[in-house]
């Protein structure tokens, strides 16, 4: 034990001493957990995450850990998720973050989870960047938030979500940074000392730090995690735990237990999914964990750093040598393929906009959307310029309708069918804040078409965000499918057009049900988050355009709103129970 360690852990009650595979060194367990007033904040395990439902994949750990080693388990989520889609409902922004939050904490008590500390930092659009994940949340803030819970719970372990960049929400990635440098900087009585001079905390060290590993999410079978692992991307060990074991408290699997308590998650559409489990267990899975430290120490492997690093990736591996663990940027800039490439014709005459390709109207080549998401569709695109004018032509086959959305539900395009326009007019973006990101809806409840800007430069319904711009949509009776004519101003894009650089990606969603929810996803440039990340869109060279005027930046508008847990009567009452303060504030003495 720590000679920082607050109190004297042999003489709180009913503490029982005992070796476990989630420590691998002695740990303390408080059995009084769920009374109803708890005297000292202690948890055995801390997971940090960034949304409410970040944790929903580990419930079954979590559950197990508690009902046959006697862990207790807390959760700290940094935002409640105001910025994400909802398919229960039309509530947005703080209000439905509130509604995450019931949900997270229902959700989480069929775990035996009961406490969940909220930082109450703003949840904004899909990113893949930390760094812009961290200016919005004001990172040093936030750690500080975080040093601060991890001195008050005590934990043995830390848990985090993913920290590497590719194909991971921005969120994820600091969330687990954020919580990979609060594991070491809470032992350190030089970080955020105020705490210990001014309300009383004390350094404290944990001893095991876990990652979410996914390579391993196809091995299957009840012997998968007595096999030893090896982390493929870092060269770290890995820890896995089978959803397989069956709970005395539930009678059924940990994996079932797990997937009715995803359900809850209505907002979120995870009521989608199917609610029964296999019931052979070589068809059950296990949650990986990669180990990054024991003892409190991080554990080392060798460093394989890879030469030409884009920025995002750069940024990434400085942050693992400025933390001490220059090993996860181990091969950690994925092997992009080539990205596709065409030239968009100029026209003598701007293209009727009515859903057809007239003659001469879109002569260059017809580009494939090919799956990029889910099984099946089919979708083709067309591009021309007249003038300071794009049109895009999109036609999609397709075999069932999905949500009709209310004209003032209109965001969040892939929750129903719809074509996303994504543009980098420079092509140097490094995340989609200096990008144009259009969704249209090729139907409405009111049977009209709509568009939407979503995760971009600027937010909103088209006729707020993107003047100038116009759409079309044939919608086919009996329904096969749809095509949209969209027209979009070059001058109206968030900053100068280079002709010669110009990237985009067409991307096509197929909901093919009324539930609000996503089944495949189809792209002119399929990999990784092809919808959320610059460096794999196409290159398409606008033929003989010179721009007609210079277009400055715009700085990119995100929403900075978040729900706060003064206004949720169920962190109130948590704070009242445990003595923490609300959103990881300070504590006065």
């Amino acid at each position: 034990m720590q000679a920082t360690e607050r109190g004297d852990w042999r003489k709180v009650s009913r503490r029982t001493v005992l070796t476990a595979a989630v420590a691998g060194v002695w740990l303390a367990a408080d059995g009084s957990a769920n009374t109803a007033v708890r005297a000292d904040p202690h948890t055995d395990v801390l997971f940090i995450g960034a949304h409410p439902d970040d944790e929903s994949s580990l419930l079954a750990t979590f559950g197990q850990w508690r009902e046959d080693l006697g862990l207790s388990t807390s959760v700290v989520t940094v935002t409640r998720g105001e910025g994400g889609g909802n398919a229960a409902g039309p509530a947005e922004g703080p209000e439905l973050g509130l509604i995450r939050e019931t949900e997270e904490r229902e959700a989480n008590a069929f775990a035996g989870i009961d406490t969940i500390y909220y930082l109450d930092k703003p949840d904004f659009w899909y990113t893949l960047s930390a760094p812009l994940t961290a200016r919005i949340w004001d990172a040093q803030d936030t750690l500080a938030r975080i040093v601060r819970l991890v001195r008050e719970t005590t934990p043995h372990t830390i848990v985090v979500m993913g920290p590497r960049p590719f194909n991971q929400h921005g969120g994820h990635q600091l969330s687990a940074r954020l919580g990979i440098e609060a594991f070491r900087s809470a032992a350190d009585p030089l970080v955020c000392p105020e705490q210990l001079a001014d309300e009383g905390l004390a350094p404290w060290q944990p001893t095991r730090l876990l990652a979410q590993c996914y390579a391993f999410e196809a091995v299957l079978g009840p012997e998968a995690p007595a096999q030893r692992r090896i982390d493929p991307e870092t060269g770290l060990p890995v820890l896995g735990v089978w959803s397989g074991v069956r709970s005395r408290k539930h009678n059924a699997t940990w994996a079932q237990v797990e997937r009715d308590a995803q359900r809850i998650y209505r907002t979120q559409g995870f009521t989608a999914m199917p609610a029964q489990v296999p019931t052979d267990p070589s068809q059950l899975g296990s949650d990986w964990f990669t180990v990054l430290a024991e003892q409190g120490r991080f554990v080392e492997a060798p460093v394989h750093r890879q030469a030409d690093l884009r920025p995002l990736y750069a940024e990434f591996a400085a942050w693992c040598d400025r933390i001490g663990l220059p090993w996860l940027a181990n091969q950690v800039q994925p092997n992009y393929p080539p990205k596709p490439s065409t030239t968009i014709p100029a026209v003598p005459s701007a293209p009727v906009l009515n859903g057809i390709d007239g003659p001469g109207e879109y002569p260059g080549p017809e580009l494939p959307l090919v799956v990029w998401q889910g099984e099946g569709g089919s979708a083709t695109a067309k591009l021309s310029r007249h003038d300071d004018d794009l049109y895009v032509l999109v036609t999609v086959a397709d075999e069932r309708k999905g949500a009709a959305l209310a004209t003032d539900d209109i965001k969040r395009h892939w929750r129903t069918d719809a074509v996303e326009i994504a543009i980098d007019p420079g092509g140097n973006s490094v995340d989609t804040s200096t990008t144009f990101k259009l969704g249209v809806l090729p139907y409405t409840a009111d049977g009209t078409a709509a568009a939407e800007r979503d995760a971009d430069n600027h937010q909103g319904p088209a006729r707020d965000t993107a003047p100038g711009v116009h759409i079309a949509a044939l919608v086919t009776e009996p329904y096969r499918g749809y095509t949209v004519e969209v027209k979009i101003p070059l001058t109206a894009l968030p900053g100068p057009v280079d002709p010669t650089a110009f990237a985009m990606n067409i991307l096509v969603y197929d909901s093919d049900t009324t539930d609000k929810t996503g089944r495949s996803r189809l792209a002119w440039s399929p990999f990784g988050s092809a919808q959320a990340d610059p460096y794999v869109w196409g290159t398409a060279t606008l033929a003989g355009y010179r721009p007609s005027a210079q277009q400055a930046e715009s700085p990119p508008v995100i929403p900075q709103t978040a729900a706060r847990s003064v206004d949720s009567p169920a962190s109130l009452a948590q704070a009242r129970r445990t003595g923490v303060p609300l959103a990881g504030a300070p504590r006065g003495r």
